[in-house]
């Protein structure tokens, strides 16, 4: 039984051989009114057109059957006997010779140049996936970008579908699953160092061809090319192809080093979720002894025994202060913990401005007992659809960050204003400010002020979190400052949509 494959090639050599004798007809039919038309003697030379024509569109077969008839048709039409195939003169013996040559000739000229074009056309589109290949991994950020580089490359070169599974150390683990059990097994083979090429035959009647994006680097991974139902022919030329492309991209990764940045990306990947889970661990194994601590503290502070002892008075007010604090950082470890992991899920609801503005406030007021604190809230603020615990937390680090870095008796305002359909609530104090170095880094996680590091403790999570917790109800922070020790405005924008008028104005009627 004839395969697909070849029934194509069957079918394009027979519309050929059609196309060609219907322009040989069409030939004769003009040459043959021109003749009668002035009289001229027989056009057989003519006939050399439709061979040219043939040969270069449709190959050597088309050409051959244009060279062919068109003898056969100078022959009936124009040379004596006339409208008869018997052929009596020797030139029509030649003309057919010299045809057949032209036919073979010219078809072998215009199938090398047809192939040496298709030739060059797939080379300038390997070099320009390659080159956008070759930029993508320079820009790549993680482990997952490189991988998702890799297998986008091969699959728009090869025009299959392609799955790459991690290699090294993960052992040949896939990136997302798609192949079928045969060829998982494959997989396996070739990322503990089986032969790098493998066709397997998956139980759907597919083909699969399993290879190693690089034979020296295992750190490159394996990819799994589906083939669909191809004949063998087909799955040769690919084969090969893939030895090409995999050959460049190869050489375009060990250019650019990729396997120590896989490498790098693999073992930070591994600390995150080391240093996540053990701040996970300690976090929760601390908050059950410090929250008895917290408690005793309070007790022994508003004990009747206490007050006329100042000393002891001022003890306890101490080791509550410190186990508040303390719950503070773990509570912010804790966020940090899900904010990377999980990520912020709020649970949005019309909320009132003033109402998270005082809540944080009251939240704050011990730490706030030794500054000046003023309010200035707009009149007539409009609702916010946000997470207004979330908010409130976030309000709750910016204004301990303010009570940080200022000094005591000094005033520290807090704001909120209705700008341009959002919602700014601002903290400004009079402390220590901020360089232009510490206000690109300030929204990072870990990281502190090198000015006061020494001097005021923290663990550079706060406002880090803040952010998380604004950017989570859709809003953004920003901080400005006019210099070192000139104090430091930050604030909160959340959107307000228009669906807060008409809920306002619904709450006025009542």
């Amino acid at each position: 039984m004839l395969s697909a494959h070849t029934l194509e090639r069957l079918r394009n050599e027979l519309r050929g051989v059609i196309l060609t004798i219907g322009l040989v007809a069409l030939l004769t039919l003009g040459v043959f009114a021109a003749v009668q038309a002035s009289g001229l003697g027989h056009g057989s030379v003519v006939y050399l057109l439709p061979v040219l024509i043939a040969a270069i569109r449709w190959g050597v077969v088309s050409a051959i059957v244009a060279a062919v008839c068109g003898v056969l048709a100078s022959a009936f039409f124009f040379f004596p006997p006339l409208y008869s195939l018997r052929i009596t003169d020797p030139q029509e013996v030649v003309n057919l010779f010299l045809f057949i040559v032209v036919a073979v000739v010219v078809s072998q000229l215009a199938t090398r140049l047809r192939r040496q074009l298709e030739l060059a056309q797939r080379r300038e589109v390997d070099l320009r996936d390659l080159y956008a290949f070759s930029r993508r991994l320079a820009g790549a950020f993680g482990l997952s970008d490189i991988h998702a580089a890799i297998e986008d490359h091969l699959a728009s070169v090869l025009q299959s579908n392609v799955i790459l599974f991690a290699g090294g150390r993960d052992g040949g683990s896939g990136r997302r699953p798609g192949a079928p059990p045969p060829v998982l097994d494959a997989v396996a083979k070739v990322a503990a160092g089986a032969p790098s090429d493998a066709a397997v035959h998956a139980g759907s009647g597919e083909i699969w061809l399993v290879h190693a994006v690089s034979p020296k680097n295992a750190e490159f991974g394996v990819v799994a090319i589906n083939l669909g139902r191809k004949p063998q022919d087909e799955v040769d030329e690919l084969r090969v192809r893939l030895d090409a492309v995999l050959a460049d991209a190869a050489a375009t990764l060990e250019r650019l080093d990729v396997a120590h940045a896989i490498g790098e990306a693999r073992m930070r990947a591994q600390t995150e979720q080391l240093r996540e889970a053990l701040i996970e661990s300690v976090s929760h194994e601390l908050r059950t002894p410090l929250a008895s601590i917290l408690g005793a503290a309070t007790v022994l502070s508003a004990a009747p025994a206490l007050q006329n002892e100042k000393k002891l008075k001022a003890l306890v007010h101490d080791v509550r202060d410190e186990a508040e604090r303390l719950n503070n950082d773990i509570q912010n470890l804790l966020d940090a913990t899900r904010i990377s992991s999980d990520g912020v899920r709020p649970r949005a609801e019309w909320a009132e401005p003033a109402d998270i503005v005082n809540s944080a406030l009251e939240r704050c007021r011990a730490r706030l007992a030794e500054r000046r604190l003023a309010v200035d809230l707009a009149p007539d603020l409009p609702l916010v659809h946000v997470d207004p615990v979330l908010v409130q937390q976030a309000l709750v680090q910016m204004i301990d960050n303010a009570v940080k870095y200022s000094p005591a008796g000094s005033r520290i305002t807090a704001s909120a204003r209705a700008v341009n359909s959002h919602l700014a609530i601002s903290v400004s104090d009079e402390g220590a400010g901020l360089t232009k170095a510490e206000q690109a880094k300030m929204w990072d996680r870990f990281v502190r002020g090198e000015r006061h590091a020494a001097l005021i403790g923290g663990s550079g999570l706060g406002l880090w979190i803040a952010n998380a917790f604004v950017a989570a109800n859709g809003g953004s922070m920003s901080a400005v400052s006019p210099g070192p020790d000139l104090g430091t405005t930050t604030t909160i924008e959340l959107p307000v949509t228009q669906a807060a008028v008409p809920h306002m104005e619904g709450e006025e009627d009542e």
